[in-house]
């Protein structure tokens, strides 16, 4: 939407980054990528990998800052305590498949490993809440492939715009 700055929150989840053992590269790097992309960072947050404590983050977020998007970054993997898929789906009032489906898609154009990550895209209320990858250079295939596209999916969502029929 021409004009408009969509209101965004970057939330990293991470033990060792919370624990002051890992700098984060991950966030910052959204908060850059978003910012040119003329989003408003709101609020950055950094997290340990507690389910209960990520999604009570996400709807608040949501629900009392009325952000129109979240980024997460980290926790989408393999590892035992990655769990920001399934905090991120219990938040969720609806599912928005399309945007994981994409960012996938484009990074297995680039690794096999791709086919790993777990992160998904939902949606409560009238935000848009969607999981990157912890490693920065996913995070920037990963939001390259996604950016130019979100403008539309936020306008519908936020009721900026009318429906996406043509």
């Amino acid at each position: 939407m021409e004009g408009y700055r969509w209101t965004a929150a970057v939330v990293t989840l991470s033990d060792k980054g919370y624990a002051g053992e890992r700098e984060d590269k991950s966030g910052p790097l959204v908060c850059e990528m978003i910012t040119e992309a003329g989003y408003d960072v709101k609020k950055t947050i950094l997290l340990p990998d507690e389910k209960e404590e990520i999604r009570r983050c996400l709807c608040s977020l949501c629900d009392q800052d009325k952000l129109d998007v979240i980024f997460t970054t980290g926790g989408t993997g393999f590892a035992p305590r990655d769990c920001t898929p399934e905090a991120t789906l219990e938040a969720a009032d609806r599912n928005a498949p399309g945007i994981a489906e994409a960012m996938r898609l484009a990074s297995l154009k680039v690794t096999p490993r791709a086919m790993l990550s777990r992160g998904v895209s939902v949606i409560r209320g009238q935000t848009l809440i969607i999981n990157l990858p912890g490693s920065p250079k996913a995070v920037r295939e990963n939001l390259e492939a996604v950016l130019p596209t979100l403008d539309h999916g936020l306008a519908i969502l936020t009721g900026r715009a009318g429906e996406c029929a043509r």
